[in-house]
C-alpha cells in the first residue's frame, strides 16, 4: 500500500463550544413575529389588570444558538410553541407538546445551516452591540492565531465571511516570545457593547480588535489603552471572570475554591470549601452551606444577578447576586438540579439554556423563575402521559431514551423523560426546569467492537452481508457512560414476505365509508395494489392482507402506471383512468390524441402520474402533458390539456404536482403581492362544508433543456422559472427578478451550454421531480431533482426580499401589454432555493421513462421524509429540517416502495426487492434516526472503557467502573501497607477529616447481551473486580490447550491494583470459559488466575498462545488447561498499553521473513514492529520508528501483499510506516519508513482493522484489501482505505486544484490543516500519500459546468471522477 484515502463517515457529535445570539433576524424582526398576550397596567383593583399579573410570563424574542464540534459549526433556530388561551386568561396544553410552562407547551431546535470547516474551531464568541435593528456577527478562533467573523446572509440563506484576520508568519514571529508549542489555541472574548473583541493568542498575548459599525467586523489597530482599575494577590486558582451584567456591574472572579465580586466601589467573597485560601489580614469571609469545588465549571447568567454553574460532577449550581442598589452585600450559592456533564453552556433569550457535552447528550432547558398552580398541574399530569403512541417527530423524541442518568448525590436529575417542579407551590424563587430537545452525543468513543445485529440475515452476501453487522461503542463517561450501538445502513424489522417476480410499482391508499370513523393523521389503509408486468393485483389490508382483485372495479387486466386519493380520501385513481368510490368505479376515462392532419385519434399511453387532490397530472409517453381536474361537488374528473404546452416547442423531461398545505401556504408568502393573497381561497369537501385547508397546487416542470418552470394550477401561470436547473447551481433565483450581484454571475451562466457541450451536455436530462413541504409551522418546501447519471439535486426553498435598487426586472413578453405589471407582483419575486449538500452515493444509468425512484412520506415509525428506490437504496429523513440519509443495503436494489399503516403494522412500509419479494417491514424502534448514523445509546451508569464481542453467542464484554462512596479512614488504610499505618501521625487519625467520604471508582466485568425481540440490552453476568482493582483490557483469545490439543475459546482479563504511589505496582491476569447454560450466573466460569508484579495493560492471543503486557514486559504464554507457561518474553524500554496482531503469513516478497507479527502502542515512545521466530521460542526486534511518538492507537494496513503500520498520536496525527530492510534508508532493516503522514484534527483511540469489498474498480490481485475504521474522542467515524496509483493520482490532481477552485468557508486552507503537525518538535516531512475526501467532497456541489471544467483541467472526465467517488464508498460500506 502506498496510497490511501481519508474519509469521514460519522462527524463529530461532541459540542466543544455553544454561544447565543440574533444571527439570522434581529431582535425587532423577531418581536415582529412574536405575539404576546400582554395587558397595560390599569387602574388598582382593575379585574383585567389582575388577570394579566397572573398570566403566565410569554416567551419573548429568541435568539440563536450556534454550536461547534470540533470542525463542524451549527446555526440552530430555537422554536417554541405557545399553548392556546382559555376564554379565562390560563394555559391549556398543546395537542402537539407536552407540559405548559410560562405558556409554552414545547421547543425544538431546527437547524438553519452548518457547515463542515477546514480547521478546528478553538474558540468562538457573538458580537452584537445590542441593537434592536442590527444582527449579530459570530467570531471564531482557529490555531494558531486565525480570527474569521461570519455573517448571515439572506440572499444565500447561509453564512458568508466578513472578515478575517491572521497573526501569524514571520511579521507576528515576536508574539511567540521565542516559543514554538503552545497548550491551548487561541481564546476570543466580546465586549458586551460590542465596541470590541479580544483574543488571547500564544499564551499571554492579548489582541484588541475594534468592532467597524457597518458590518461588525474586527480591524486590528495598534493603539494604547488606559488600566481604569486594577486588583493584585487574587487566589491561585483562579481561572475565569464573568461581567456582571447592568445595573450590577462588576466582575466575578471564579476560583476552584472560592468565588470573589469586585467593582471599583465594594468586593465581596464566598468560601465553596475547607481548601481555599487567603491572605493574612484578610477580613473574614462567609462560606457556603455545603462543600463544592468549582474548577472545570461552566457559567452563564440566566437574569442579571443569577449565575447558573454546571459542575464537573454535573451539579446546576445557582450563584444569587445579592444588592441594594448598585452595591453587592453577599452571595449565596444554592444548589439546584444534577445535569449533563457540560464542555459549554449558554443562556438563549430570557426563557431557555443551553447545555453543551462533550461526554452525553446536549440540552435545551426552559426554565422559569416560578410557575402558577395550573401549569404545576400540567407538569403533574404529564409525567403519567402516555407518549407511546402515534406521535408526531416533534413529540417523537420525547420517548428517546437521553443518556443523563441519576447523580450520585441526592440532587433531582435533568433528563429528556423528567420534568422538574418548584419543589413547593408556595416558593416563587426556586427555578422550574423542562428539557425541551437534546443534540445526540456518541463521544467520546474510547473503544469500539464490530459485532452481529439481532435481526441479521446468514444467507445475505456482498454489501447486504455488511448490512448485518452493527459498532458497539463506549461512549460518554461517569453518570454519562452510555453503550452507543451505531449501524450505517438500515436493516429493517421484517414482519412477513411473499415472493412477487416481475413487480413494477406498489401503491397504498385510504377509504372511509363514512366520516369521523378515525382521526385523518392515524388512519388505517384500505387497498394495497400492485402493479405486475401484465396484469394488476388488489389487496385487502385489513387484519389479513387478502386478495381481492376480482370483487373490485380496478383495471387489473394490465400494469397500473400510479394509484392514489381524491376527493378527501375517498376515492382513488388508477390506470386507464378510473374513479372509484372503495371498489366500486364511479368514472373512468380513455386518453387519446388529435393528429394534425384528421380528425381520428389513437390511444395515448401514460408514462408518469402525479396527484395532488383534487388534480391529477398525466405525462404521456410522447412528452406532452395532460391535467385531470377534480370536482368536488360530482366527485368526476375532467382531462384538460394545458395550451402554454402545446404551442410549446420544448419537450418535457419531467413534471410533478405540489401541494402547499396549510392555513397559511408557504408560498404565497414569496410572492410581491402576499399581502393580498391571504385567506382568498377555501376548499370544498364532498360534503359541501368549508375546510380549513387553503392549500395550493403548482405544477412543477423541468424541460429536456433543462429549464425548470413552476406554474399555478390550474391555469398554469407560470410563476418561477430557471434557466438551467440541471446544472446544479448552489442558488435558483427566479431569472424574473434576478439580482446582479456581479459581473461573473452573468459570464458563468453565458457560457454554461457551451460547456456543457464538451462531455455530456446533450446527456445529462433530469428523469424525476419531486417537491414537499413536511410538517412544522416554519417548515420550508424541499426540491429534489433525480438525474440520468443518478445525481440527486437537492435544494431547500426560502424567502428573500430583494430591495427595489438591486433588482433587474426582465419583461415577461415583447408585447409590452398593460398587465405586465400584474402578472410579475403574482409571481414568486421573493422564492429562492438553496443547493443542501447530502450524501447520496447511487452512480447508475437511470431510464428516461422508468419507474418512478422517489416516495415521500409522512410517517413512518414517526419520521418523516423520503425513500430513494434503485440499486442503492436510501432513506432520506428531515429531523430539524435537516436531511439525514440512512441507506438500506440489507436487500440490494429495491424496484418499488410504499408505506403501510394498519393493524398489524403500525407506521409501517412495504417494498419489493430484484429479486422478486415483496416485504413488510417496520422501522427499529429502538433507534434514534436524528443522527449521522442511526443510534441507540444503552445507559450504563457508569464510564465504559473497553469493549470486546464473543461471537459464538454474540455477548459484549465490557469493562465499567462506577464511583462509589467510600470513608476516608477505608480509603487510606487500604492504600498503605500496615506498617506506615501505625507511623501515622496520631493527630491525623483522629481528626474529623478521616471520618469523612471519598468517592473512588469501582472496576467490574459486565457481560451485555441484544435481546432480538425489542432491541434491549441485558446485563447477562458480572465479574467484580477486588477493592482497588482496576480492569485495563478485556478480550476474547482463542488458545491451543497442549493438554486436549484442542483449541479453547476464553475471555482474557488483565487488571492493576491502584494503591498509590508507595506501594508497587502489580496486577492480575484472569481466564474465564463461556458456558450455554440459562443460568445467567453460570454463564462465565473463572479457569485461571495468577497474580503478576507489574499492571496487565493488554493480551492477545498469537497463534494458539497468550501474548501478555505487563508493564514494559511482554511475555509469550502456552496454555495447559490450567496453567499458563512463558515460552518467550521480551522487555521493552516503555509501558506497553496494546497488542495488535496479524496472523496471515504474507505472499514472497521483500517482507516474507514476518511470519507473525504484532504492533506495540507505547505512550511517549517509540512505534515498533517484533516477529516471534517459533523454532526458537524467543521473541526478536524487527523494525522501530526512531522518532519520538506519543502514540494513541496503532493497527495494521494491509493493500492485497502489502503491509503497512498505521499509528495515530496525540498531536492528531496519523502516520502510515512500513518495513523495506533492503532500502538503504531503513538502516539494514533497523528502521521503519514513513510512507505516508496526515493530520486527522482529532485523537483517534481505535483502529478497526476491516475488509473492503470488492467492486469494478479493483484489479483482481486487488481483492485482499483491508481498510482501517477508527473512532476519535470528538464522537466523529471514518476509514483509511488503500488505492491503487492511478485513483490516487487522479484524485491527487483534482484535490490540488480545489484548493483555489472552492471559497472556504472562514477563509481556511485545506492543505495547511492537513498538514503533518509536530508541535514545535523537530520531524522530518513524509510523503504526501493520503488524499482528502473532506475536500473532494466540494467536487460534487459544484455545479456542472464547473465540475466539467475542472474534470478538463486535470485531464480526466467528470464520470471517471464520480466513478471513483462510488467505487471508494461502496468498498467502504462496512456497517
Amino acid at each position: 500500500m502506498s496510497y490511501a484515502a481519508y474519509k469521514m463517515m460519522h462527524w463529530p457529535t461532541g459540542v466543544d463550544h455553544c454561544a447565543a445570539g440574533f444571527v439570522t433576524h434581529s431582535p425587532s424582526d423577531a418581536a415582529a413575529f412574536f405575539t404576546a398576550a400582554t395587558v397595560g397596567p390599569g387602574p388598582e383593583g382593575d379585574i383585567d389588570s389582575a388577570a394579566a399579573a397572573s398570566r403566565p410570563r410569554r416567551l419573548g424574542p429568541s435568539p440563536n444558538l450556534v454550536v461547534a464540534a470540533a470542525n463542524v459549526l451549527e446555526v440552530y433556530a430555537v422554536r417554541a410553541e405557545t399553548a392556546a388561551e382559555d376564554g379565562g386568561g390560563g394555559t391549556q396544553p398543546s395537542s402537539s407538546s407536552g407540559a405548559v410552562l410560562d405558556g409554552i407547551s414545547g421547543a425544538r431546535l431546527e437547524l438553519v445551516c452548518y457547515y463542515r470547516l477546514h480547521g478546528n474551531i478553538e474558540s468562538m464568541t457573538v458580537l452584537s452591540d445590542g441593537a434592536e435593528n442590527r444582527r449579530a456577527t459570530i467570531a471564531l478562533a482557529f490555531k494558531d492565531a486565525k480570527i474569521t467573523c461570519l455573517e448571515f446572509d439572506d440572499a444565500i440563506h447561509g453564512l458568508r465571511t466578513s472578515s478575517m484576520h491572521c497573526f501569524e508568519g514571520p511579521e507576528w514571529q515576536h508574539l511567540k516570545r521565542g516559543r514554538e508549542s503552545f497548550a491551548w489555541g487561541p481564546v476570543i472574548k466580546a465586549d458586551p457593547l460590542g465596541r470590541c473583541g479580544a483574543a488571547l493568542a500564544y499564551g499571554l498575548q492579548m489582541i484588541i480588535l475594534k468592532a467597524a459599525q457597518v458590518i461588525l467586523s474586527l480591524c486590528w489597530s495598534y493603539f494604547m489603552s488606559k488600566s481604569l482599575h486594577g486588583l493584585g494577590n487574587l487566589p491561585h486558582d483562579a481561572y475565569q471572570l464573568l461581567a456582571v451584567p447592568p445595573p450590577i456591574s462588576g466582575v466575578l472572579v471564579i476560583c476552584a475554591n472560592s468565588i470573589h465580586y469586585h467593582s471599583q466601589s465594594t468586593s465581596c467573597s464566598l468560601d465553596l470549601n475547607n481548601f481555599s485560601s487567603h491572605p493574612d489580614g484578610s477580613p473574614e469571609i462567609s462560606k457556603s452551606n455545603f462543600q463544592v469545588e468549582l474548577d472545570a465549571a461552566k457559567a452563564t447568567w440566566l437574569s442579571n444577578d443569577i449565575v447558573m454553574f454546571s459542575s464537573k460532577a454535573g451539579e446546576m449550581l445557582l450563584l444569587t447576586v445579592v444588592y441594594d442598589g448598585r452595591v453587592v452585600q453577599r452571595l449565596d450559592l444554592m444548589k439546584s438540579k444534577a445535569s449533563v456533564l457540560s464542555s459549554a453552556v449558554t443562556s438563549i433569550g430570557n426563557s431557555f439554556f443551553f447545555l453543551g457535552s462533550r461526554l452525553g447528550d446536549s440540552l435545551l432547558v426552559q426554565f422559569s423563575y416560578g410557575a402558577s398552580k395550573s401549569v404545576l398541574q400540567d407538569l403533574t399530569n404529564e409525567r403519567s402521559a402516555d407518549i407511546e403512541g402515534d406521535l408526531p417527530f416533534s413529540k417523537r423524541l420525547k420517548r428517546i431514551p437521553s443518556d443523563v442518568l441519576q447523580d450520585v448525590t441526592s440532587v433531582e436529575e435533568l433528563s429528556f423523560q423528567n420534568i422538574i417542579a418548584p419543589n413547593s407551590l408556595e416558593s416563587a424563587q426556586k427555578i422550574s426546569y423542562i428539557v425541551r430537545d437534546a443534540l445526540i452525543n456518541v463521544g467520546p468513543l474510547k473503544d469500539f467492537s464490530y459485532g452481529l445485529r439481532a435481526n441479521a440475515d446468514p444467507n445475505a452476501m456482498g454489501n447486504a452481508k455488511q448490512s448485518n453487522y452493527e459498532l458497539v461503542c463506549c461512549s460518554g463517561h461517569g453518570k454519562n457512560g452510555s453503550l452507543s450501538v451505531l449501524q450505517q445502513s438500515i436493516r429493517p424489522d421484517l414482519i412477513t414476505e411473499v415472493e412477487l417476480p416481475s413487480c413494477r410499482g406498489i401503491w397504498t391508499v385510504y377509504y372511509k365509508s363514512y366520516r369521523g370513523q378515525m382521526a385523518e393523521d392515524n388512519e388505517y389503509h384500505a387497498y394495497l395494489i400492485i402493479s405486475l408486468e401484465n396484469r394488476t393485483m388488489v389487496l385487502e389490508t385489513g387484519d389479513d392482507l387478502g386478495e381481492v382483485t376480482e370483487t373490485v372495479d380496478y383495471f387489473v387486466q394490465a400494469s397500473t402506471i400510479a394509484a392514489g386519493n381524491l376527493f378527501g380520501r375517498r376515492r382513488v385513481y388508477g390506470k386507464g383512468a378510473r374513479v372509484l368510490d372503495g371498489s366500486f368505479m364511479t368514472q373512468e376515462l380513455n386518453f387519446t390524441t388529435h393528429a394534425s392532419e384528421s380528425s381520428s385519434s389513437e390511444a395515448l399511453g401514460v408514462a408518469c402520474a402525479s396527484i395532488a387532490d383534487p388534480y391529477v397530472l398525466l405525462k404521456m409517453v410522447d412528452g406532452s402533458v395532460q391535467l385531470l381536474i377534480g370536482d368536488y361537488c360530482t366527485c368526476t374528473l375532467s382531462v384538460n390539456a394545458p395550451s402554454i404546452f402545446i404551442s410549446s416547442s420544448e419537450r418535457i423531461a419531467a413534471c410533478t404536482l405540489y401541494r402547499d398545505r396549510g392555513p397559511e401556504p408557504w408560498l404565497r408568502k414569496t410572492r410581491s403581492d402576499a399581502w393580498l393573497s391571504t385567506g382568498i381561497a377555501e376548499a370544498i369537501d364532498g360534503n359541501g362544508t368549508s375546510s380549513h385547508d387553503q392549500s395550493d397546487i403548482y405544477c412543477i416542470i423541468c424541460y429536456e433543456s433543462g429549464k425548470l418552470e413552476i406554474f399555478e394550477v390550474p391555469s398554469f401561470r407560470c410563476v418561477f422559472s430557471v434557466e438551467n436547473f440541471i446544472s446544479g447551481e448552489a442558488l435558483l433565483v427566479d431569472k424574473f427578478s434576478q439580482l446582479i450581484y456581479e459581473d461573473s454571475t452573468k459570464e458563468r451562466y453565458d457560457c454554461t451550454k457551451a460547456s456543457l457541450k464538451k462531455e455530456a451536455g446533450d446527456s445529462i436530462r433530469i428523469v424525476e421531480l419531486a417537491m414537499h413541504r413536511w410538517s412544522g409551522q416554519f417548515s420550508r418546501p424541499f426540491l429534489f431533482g433525480l438525474l440520468n447519471d443518478g445525481t440527486l439535486l437537492c435544494y431547500h426553498a426560502f424567502s428573500y426580499e430583494a430591495s427595489e435598487s438591486n433588482v433587474k426586472r426582465v419583461p415577461l413578453s415583447p408585447q409590452g401589454s398593460a398587465d405586465h405589471h400584474n402578472a410579475s407582483d403574482s409571481r414568486l419575486r421573493n422564492l429562492r432555493f438553496h443547493r443542501v449538500s447530502i450524501d447520496i452515493t447511487s452512480r447508475e444509468d437511470i431510464p428516461t421513462l422508468g419507474r418512478p425512484r422517489i416516495t415521500t412520506f409522512n410517517n413512518v415509525g414517526g419520521y418523516e421524509g423520503l425513500f430513494l428506490s434503485g440499486t442503492r437504496p436510501a432513506w432520506v429523513m428531515v429531523c430539524r429540517q435537516r436531511l439525514r440519509v440512512h441507506p438500506q443495503l440489507c436487500d440490494g436494489p429495491i424496484e418499488a416502495f410504499t408505506v403501510l399503516h394498519n393493524v398489524n403494522c403500525s407506521h409501517g412500509f412495504i417494498y419489493v426487492t430484484s429479486q422478486g419479494f415483496l416485504k413488510i417491514c417496520q422501522l427499529p424502534s429502538a433507534y434514534n434516526y436524528d443522527n449521522y448514523w442511526p443510534v441507540q445509546k444503552v445507559p450504563l451508569h457508569g464510564t465504559p472503557h473497553q469493549v470486546t464481542y464473543y461471537a459464538e453467542q454474540s455477548l459484549y464484554p465490557l469493562i465499567v467502573s462506577v464511583p462509589v462512596v467510600r470513608p476516608l479512614n477505608q480509603v487510606l488504610s487500604s492504600m498503605a501497607d500496615q506498617e506506615s499505618v501505625h507511623h501515622m501521625d496520631n493527630d491525623v487519625t483522629s481528626t474529623d477529616a478521616l471520618h469523612k467520604t471519598y468517592t473512588v471508582d469501582e472496576f467490574e466485568v459486565r457481560i451485555l447481551e441484544l435481546e432480538k425481540p425489542g432491541g434491549h440490552w441485558e446485563t447477562k453476568s458480572t465479574i467484580p473486580m477486588q477493592l482497588f482493582e482496576n480492569a485495563l483490557t478485556v478480550r476474547i483469545v482463542t488458545l491451543h490447550n497442549t493438554t486436549t490439543k484442542e483449541n479453547e475459546t476464553l475471555l482474557a482479563i488483565g487488571t492493576a491494583y491502584v494503591l498509590g504511589e508507595d506501594v508497587a505496582a502489580r496486577g492480575r491476569v484472569l481466564l474465564f470459559s463461556f458456558t450455554k447454560s440459562e443460568n445467567s450466573q453460570n454463564l462465565v466460569t473463572e479457569v485461571y488466575s495468577k497474580e503478576s508484579k507489574g499492571a496487565v495493560s493488554a493480551v492477545a492471543s498469537l497463534q494458539g498462545h497468550l501474548l501478555i503486557a505487563s508493564g514494559p514486559k511482554i511475555t509469550l504464554n502456552k496454555w495447559t488447561g490450567a496453567e499458563l507457561t512463558a515460552v518467550a518474553f521480551y522487555d521493552a524500554p516503555l509501558h506497553v498499553v496494546s497488542l495488535n496482531i496479524w496472523h496471515q503469513k504474507l505472499a514472497p516478497c521483500q517482507i516474507q521473513a514476518w511470519a507473525a507479527q504484532f504492533l506495540l502502542r507505547v505512550p511517549w515512545a517509540m512505534s515498533k514492529a517484533r516477529s516471534w521466530k517459533e523454532q526458537g521460542s524467543q521473541l526478536s526486534l524487527l523494525a522501530k520508528d526512531f522518532g519520538s511518538l506519543d502514540c494513541f492507537a496503532t493497527e495494521f494496513l494491509i493493500d492485497g501483499s502489502t503491509l503497512s503500520l498505521v499509528a495515530s498520536d496525540s498531536d492528531k496525527n496519523v502516520q502510515i510506516f512500513y518495513y523495506a530492510p533492503k532500502m538503504v534508508e531503513s538502516w539494514k532493516g533497523q528502521k521503519l519508513l514513513s510512507r505516508a503522514e496526515f493530520h486527522v484534527g482529532a485523537h483517534i483511540t481505535k483502529f478497526l482493522r476491516l475488509q473492503m469489498l470488492p467492486t469494478q474498480g479493483l484489479s483482481s490481485e486487488k481483492t485482499n484489501r483491508f481498510a482501517l475504521l477508527f473512532g476519535n474522542l470528538d464522537g466523529g467515524i471514518g476509514c483509511i482505505a488503500p488505492i491503487d496509483e492511478l485513483t490516487f493520482r487522479r484524485l491527487q490532481s483534482l484535490q490540488r486544484k480545489l484548493v483555489d477552485a472552492v471559497p472556504h468557508v472562514c477563509g481556511l486552507n485545506p492543505r495547511s490543516f492537513r498538514q503533518f503537525h509536530s508541535n514545535g518538535k523537530g520531524h522530518r516531512p513524509g510523503p504526501d500519500n493520503i488524499i482528502d475526501f473532506e475536500l473532494l467532497a466540494h467536487y460534487e456541489m459544484l455545479s456542472l459546468d464547473e465540475q466539467l471544467d475542472v474534470a478538463q483541467q486535470i485531464g480526466t472526465t467528470r464520470s471517471q471522477i464520480l466513478f471513483n467517488f462510488s467505487d471508494i464508498s461502496l468498498g467502504t460500506s462496512f456497517l
